[in-house]
């Protein structure tokens, strides 16, 4: 796993992908928080990453499966998987590798982000006058979050040898439980189920961490469903080859 990981890790930096891809999100996040004026932190006459928080999730639903669409879709395309399973390493040990260089280079592209609580913890009145605890669960329940993407992308992934295809695959199904659970709950016709899929929601269970207290249940349920969805992948590569 550990070769696998280094493998993909050089593979992500050795190449434009990965700082385009960062240099996009950081560029298209930058303009919405200090430059629009409707979303801009500057607006809020308080300090509060509110905003900040709320427009990132919806940012991963496309930058994480980008990043995800090759990492088994292009092993199956250049018969590199096979060649692969034939080396000391299991299939676990692949998607594993993959999972958590692809997980590590969405944390890295969050990283930078931190300047911007440094920013409004400066600018608040007085300086430090922003809701820290909060902010601190926020990006805990933001870097779960998208570790689920990243499970998800690489099981969308495992499914096709088409790039493209995995890519829409993995865009549909992190928004459709990110937001089309929290839809259907809001449903009345399915109000004797609702309560039960809002709680399974990724929204629900992000915006719980986002208050600040960092719940046990909301950190296993997410750590959950990512390896429900690497067990998926791994599953997967035994049909493949």
């Amino acid at each position: 796993m550990l070769a696998i990981f280094r493998k993909e890790v050089n593979q992500f930096f050795s190449s434009p992908i990965a700082y385009i891809i960062m240099g996009v999100f950081l560029t298209a996040m930058g303009l919405m928080l200090w430059v629009f004026p409707d979303t801009s932190l500057l607006e809020n006459g308080y300090a509060d990453m509110g905003t900040f928080f709320n427009l990132t999730p919806y940012l991963l639903l496309f930058l994480v499966p980008a990043i995800t669409m090759r990492s088994i879709a292009d092993e199956v395309r250049s018969g590199t998987l096979e060649w692969l399973l034939s080396k000391p390493v299991s299939r676990w040990g692949i998607v594993g590798g993959k999972f958590l260089a692809s997980w590590l280079l969405v944390i890295i592209t969050l990283l930078p982000t931190l300047l911007y609580y440094g920013t409004l913890y400066q600018l608040g009145a007085p300086a430090g006058n922003i809701d820290s605890a909060g902010v601190f669960g926020a990006y805990i329940g933001l870097f779960l979050l998208a570790g689920v993407f990243v499970a998800i992308g690489l099981w969308a992934s495992s499914f096709n040898d088409n790039q493209v295809v995995a890519f829409v695959l993995g865009v549909f199904c992190c928004f459709l439980l990110y937001v089309g659970l929290s839809a259907l709950a809001g449903l009345s016709a399915l109000s004797g189920i609702g309560y039960y899929l809002s709680w399974l929601a990724l929204d629900e269970q992000y915006r719980a961490l986002g208050r600040g207290v960092i719940d046990s249940r909301n950190v296993i349920y997410l750590l959950s469903l990512a390896v429900l969805f690497l067990i998926l992948t791994t599953n997967r590569l035994k049909t493949t080859v």
